[in-house]
């Protein structure tokens, strides 16, 4: 199992792509194949999808605490079939910090590309995803290597609401008797990040009623038009309020993607949004640098090492 941990990040740390496809140039015919990776399946708690996860493990047998990612509305991997840098990067961290890391491709698993744009396939991943999020956790649960009291829930862009959706007392991803859940999660840049969008009728929460009993840190820029700070920073406040353990960082002059490593700040305006805003993506190196920072001692304090 070790070695085929090993074998999986080494494939996915070479991708030809970025977040949020950032232009490539033309592969050569050998480049233009795209690889499978090796991965775990198991299935989702939407009772049809098989999930395809990649699994990644420290070189030991002793139970660690473990990380699930989820990936933003671009999905997990780029043409040829390799993870898009920003996923690299952070699963490379977490492995490196010593938690055992699973990455869940929904967007794959569904027959699915991009998300971004609007229709049944975002429909369908907004309400599902949650319940792959949980999918996730029972299965690291049942290893022998992961502590099970000890396992985190991080989410960019859309991944980032996901776990907002996932996360609340009143998760449409949790089962009915479940008694497990995080014990920590982080939410990058989350879609859906506001009292509306996390209210009834789009979610079971009663208007002005968000509660979690999981830490929460989210991390946001200033200057995202994609997602929106302001409407997120007052549904947080709000719920900090109530006595939810909720922090958000917000970065000035960062947009959307600002962790991505080497990113070219570009618009996007083929996902402009019905208010006519156009996302705009980006790496800010002092937002991403605080960022490697903020997230492992976050996960450190809640999680143990």
């Amino acid at each position: 199992m070790i070695a085929f941990a090993i074998a999986a990040f080494a494939a996915a740390l070479t991708c030809a792509g970025a977040e949020e496809r950032q232009p490539a140039p033309i592969p050569t015919p050998a480049q233009q194949a795209p690889i499978e990776l090796p991965h775990v399946d198991f299935p989702s708690l939407d009772g049809h999808t098989m999930l395809i996860a990649h699994l990644f493990r420290p070189s030991t047998d002793e139970p660690r605490p473990a990380v699930v990612m989820m990936h933003g509305c671009s999905g997990l991997l780029g043409r040829n079939g390799r993870f898009f840098p920003l996923y690299r990067a952070w699963a490379q961290s977490f492995l490196e910090k010593g938690y055992v890391v699973l990455v869940i491709d929904s967007a794959k698993s569904r027959g699915f590309g991009e998300t971004c744009s609007a229709g049944e396939a975002r429909r369908t991943m907004w309400r599902d995803r949650p319940k792959d999020a949980y999918a996730a956790l029972q299965y690291l649960q049942a290893q022998s290597f992961v502590r099970g009291s000890n396992i985190a829930l991080v989410g960019w862009s859309q991944g980032g609401g996901v776990a907002l959706l996932a996360i609340n007392d009143k998760s449409i991803g949790r089962p009915e008797g479940f008694a497990g859940n995080f014990a920590a999660a982080v939410a990058f840049y989350p879609g859906a990040c506001s009292e509306r969008l996390q209210s009834q009728p789009f979610t079971r929460v009663p208007p002005h009623g968000w509660t979690s009993r999981v830490p929460l840190l989210v991390l946001f820029g200033e200057d995202d038009t994609w997602t929106e700070l302001k409407p997120c920073e007052a549904f947080l406040a709000e719920a900090r309020g109530r006595g939810n353990s909720v922090e958000l960082k917000a970065y000035a002059h960062a947009v959307h993607g600002f962790d991505a490593p080497n990113l070219t700040r570009r618009e996007l305006p083929e996902y402009r949004e019905p208010d006519g805003r156009i996302p705009v993506i980006g790496t800010d190196k002092d937002a991403r640098a605080d960022a490697f920072v903020r997230v492992p001692a976050f996960l450190a304090e809640k999680l143990g090492k």
